[in-house]
């Protein structure tokens, strides 16, 4: 096989896993474009200086999943540890928010978990067959809950139906119809 085919293999297969990686890492990939695309639009150049400003603004109104991250970054007023010159230095020479994510996750794992919760309306056992067992997994542990014993997928779906109801409001509405026939 030529050497420029492998090379193509290489390079398709490095786009798509960095496709993967921003599906991975949404909060942190999300959090840095936004923050990117705004000082963009507000500066011409990014300093490194400039860019530390802005993580820290944008840290200190972020909510939810974003605060985390600042949380985990160090960007945050009660923050553990500060990392955040490995996100304002790449940042501010323009490296993608894919690569500045992954490079953290190698740092902190929990980085590329945070994810931002989707509503689940539907809480019949055939939308909950649709989500993937690791999504299943993420429903039940940002409610606090856990099944240390399931290994089927069904296992994990008895458990979001029987569970639901005590933390979602959605859900006992739903519950009850779950298994109604549609007409």
């Amino acid at each position: 096989m030529p050497i420029s085919n492998v090379l193509y293999i290489v390079l398709v297969l490095s786009v798509v896993v960095g496709l993967i990686d921003a599906d991975e890492c949404e909060v942190c990939v999300g959090f840095l474009e936004r923050l990117y695309k705004s000082l963009v639009s507000a500066h011409s150049e990014l300093s490194h200086d400039i860019v530390e400003e802005g993580l820290n603004q944008a840290c200190a109104q972020a909510t939810g999943k974003d605060s985390r991250l600042c949380y985990y970054l160090g960007a945050s007023s009660d923050a553990a540890a500060r990392v955040t010159g490995e996100v304002t230095r790449p940042l501010s020479a323009h490296v993608p928010p894919t690569k500045i994510c992954e490079r953290l996750q190698k740092r902190d794992g929990q980085i590329c978990e945070l994810r931002y919760d989707k509503p689940v309306l539907d809480w019949s056992r055939e939308a909950l067959s649709k989500m993937r067992v690791l999504e299943l997994k993420r429903l039940l542990s940002s409610w606090g809950e856990e099944c240390r014993a399931c290994l089927e997928k069904g296992e994990f779906i008895d458990l979001v139906q029987q569970v639901a109801p005590k933390h979602s409001p959605h859900a006992t509405r739903h519950h009850h119809h779950a298994h109604a026939p549609e007409l």
